[in-house]
């Protein structure tokens, strides 16, 4: 996605390449050659070697699996605390029964039209898809990755 393009739901997605494509590919084809080696030459190193291939396959989704959940939290704080500015008083208590799914995808939703899709995901159970698939005005998220 270029800097002047808009974000929206077809584009929002991110990679980061050095991640997803080089550090994934080299885990996996290490844990392939790994099982190659130990099925030719079976001997303890080799086994050895295959275990901490799978140890490294682990970690590598592991350590991404952890930040992602952090941004998640903080994503639902922010979200909570913009409801809770925009929405009427009233309607307070609510923004606590919003699950971290839905609160993940109102992330996107403008201030102008967030107050209203919070509530359409608590009346029709909306998830984080149908969320962003309703936004009009999309408000980008670019920190993210």
């Amino acid at each position: 996605m270029s800097k002047r393009e808009p974000q929206n739901l077809k584009n929002h997605g991110r990679l980061d390449p050095a991640y997803h494509f080089v550090l994934v590919f080299v885990v996996l084809a290490n844990l392939i050659v790994s099982i190659i080696v130990v099925v030719r030459h079976p001997c303890f190193y080799s086994a050895w070697f295959v275990v901490l291939s799978v140890a490294a396959f682990i970690a590598l989704f592991r350590m991404r699996q952890y930040p992602l959940k952090v941004q998640d939290r903080v994503i639902r704080l922010e979200e909570r605390l913009r409801l809770q500015a925009l929405a009427p008083a009233e309607w307070h208590s609510q923004i606590y029964r919003l699950s971290e799914d839905q609160l993940i995808g109102l992330r996107f939703a403008a201030d102008d039209e967030v107050v209203e899709l919070a509530k359409q995901a608590l009346e029709h159970n909306l998830n984080r898809k149908q969320i962003k698939e309703r936004i009009k005005d999309w408000r980008a998220d670019a920190w993210r990755v």
